[in-house]
């Protein structure tokens, strides 16, 4: 019995994407699409990156580090020089943590 050649896939190796729909970024954001198209407007104006004009589609990295930017406390590498710089002053300084530690 003659063997037959084997097809190949249509995808050969999956490629993670970098930009990606509105209902992806909504799904992001543990949100409904619907709940997302009533809040964005809201969103775009606290910094919310805008979807590319051609495409349509959000910049996956730029939505993630939105998210992170929000909370400059925990992720301060996210933060500009400047706006790290002027942040506000640790609540204890090296000087007392050290002496309250002996």
């Amino acid at each position: 019995m003659p063997r037959s050649v084997p097809r190949a896939p249509d995808v050969r190796f999956s490629v993670d994407p970098a930009d990606i729909p509105a209902e992806k970024v909504a799904r992001r954001m543990h949100l409904t699409i619907v709940q997302f198209d009533a809040c964005k407007v809201r969103l775009f104006t606290r910094g919310f990156p805008r979807p590319d004009p051609d495409t349509g589609m959000y910049c996956l990295e730029a939505v993630d580090r939105w998210r992170l930017q929000r909370h400059p406390a925990l992720f301060p590498e996210l933060m500009p020089r400047a706006a790290a710089a002027t942040g506000a002053d640790p609540e204890k300084n090296l000087g007392v943590m050290a002496r309250e530690a002996y």
